[in-house]
């Protein structure tokens, strides 16, 4: 059986995460953060934006701000010399 991983990979898709600061209604000044991670496709982000959709609507917390990383994990391989020097003899 081929891993989900993988599959989503091959097919555009790269891990997104996102660090989610909200509060709750009953303590306004006590900022929480709250990891997320998934396979997502940029820069549309369809998977983190159901997830938020979900949290407005299910979860009593308010959220303050969203910062998002991305990373295309399959790509064409590069290399570099560890001194950053490059030597054919």
């Amino acid at each position: 059986m081929t891993d989900r991983a993988l599959l989503v990979q091959l097919e555009g898709y790269g891990l997104t995460t996102a660090e989610i600061c909200y509060f709750m209604p009953d303590h306004p000044s006590l900022l929480q953060i709250y990891a997320w991670q998934e396979y997502d496709a940029a820069p549309d982000f369809p998977v983190l934006f159901d997830f938020l959709a979900h949290w407005r609507r299910e979860i009593e917390a308010e959220i303050r701000s969203v910062r998002i990383a991305h990373e295309k994990m399959i790509r064409p391989a590069s290399w570099r010399s560890a001194d950053g020097v490059i030597s054919w003899d």
